[in-house]
C-alpha cells in the first residue's frame, strides 16, 4: 500500500474532502448561529419592535457598568445541542411574524401572556441556565445588596429557587395575568422575624 497505488490517493482525497465539506458546514453552521445571534437581526421583525422598547428601558439595556446582556445572552443557550434546539424553537416565531400573529401593538398585547408564560417554563425549566451565565449565586456579593434581596438570595438555592421564579418581568414587561387564570399553588415563605 504505498501512496503511489491510485486506490490510496483515492482514498485519501475522499476523506480529506469529507473533512473539509464538514469543516465548511461547521463554518457555515457557525457563521448562522453568530449572524442570527446579534441584536440586529433578532430585533429586524416587526413584531420584536415592542421588547426592543421595553428592553432599552431596563438595567440589562444600560447601567452603570456598561455591560449590556443582548437577546442571545438571555434567550440563547452556550451549548451547542441546547442552542439547536433554541434556534429550531425560534423557527415558530419567524413563521408567527410572517402570518401575522403578532403584526400589530393590539395583536402582541393579547398573545403576550401565553409568548410569556412558554419562556417562563422553559427557564423553571432549565434553572434560568441562561442567567446563570452572568448570575450566579455563589458569586454573589450579598453584602452589597439590599436587606430584602440578600434574604432572599441567600435562601434561593436551598429552596430550589431559580432567577425567574422573582424576576419576571426584569427585561420585558411582565403581563398581566388573564381573568379566570389560576394560579399554580406556591410554597409559601416564612416570614422573616
Amino acid at each position: 500500500m504505498s501512496f503511489g497505488d491510485k486506490s490510496t490517493v483515492k482514498k485519501i482525497l475522499i476523506v480529506g474532502l469529507i473533512f473539509f465539506s464538514g469543516m465548511v458546514g461547521m463554518g457555515g453552521v457557525n457563521a448562522f448561529f453568530s449572524y442570527t445571534n446579534e441584536m440586529e437581526f433578532c430585533t429586524s421583525c416587526h413584531s420584536m419592535k415592542i421588547n426592543l422598547e421595553e428592553y432599552q428601558e431596563t438595567i440589562h439595556f444600560k447601567n452603570p457598568s456598561g455591560v449590556q446582556a443582548t437577546c442571545a445572552d438571555c434567550h440563547v443557550p452556550k451549548a451547542f445541542f441546547p442552542k439547536v434546539a433554541a434556534k429550531i424553537m425560534a423557527a415558530k416565531d419567524v413563521y408567527h411574524e410572517i402570518i401575522g400573529t403578532v403584526d400589530s401593538r393590539e395583536k402582541y398585547e393579547a398573545h403576550r401572556w401565553d409568548m410569556a408564560t412558554r419562556v417562563w417554563a422553559k427557564m423553571e425549566a432549565n434553572n434560568s441556565r441562561e442567567c446563570r451565565s452572568c448570575h450566579d449565586f455563589d458569586n454573589m456579593n450579598l453584602e452589597e445588596q439590599g436587606r430584602s434581596a440578600r434574604s432572599r438570595h441567600s435562601r434561593a438555592p436551598m429552596q430550589g429557587k431559580t432567577c425567574i421564579d422573582c424576576h419576571k418581568g426584569i427585561a420585558h414587561t411582565e403581563p398581566d395575568e388573564p381573568e379566570g387564570y389560576v394560579r399554580p399553588e406556591e410554597p409559601q415563605e416564612p416570614e422573616e422575624g
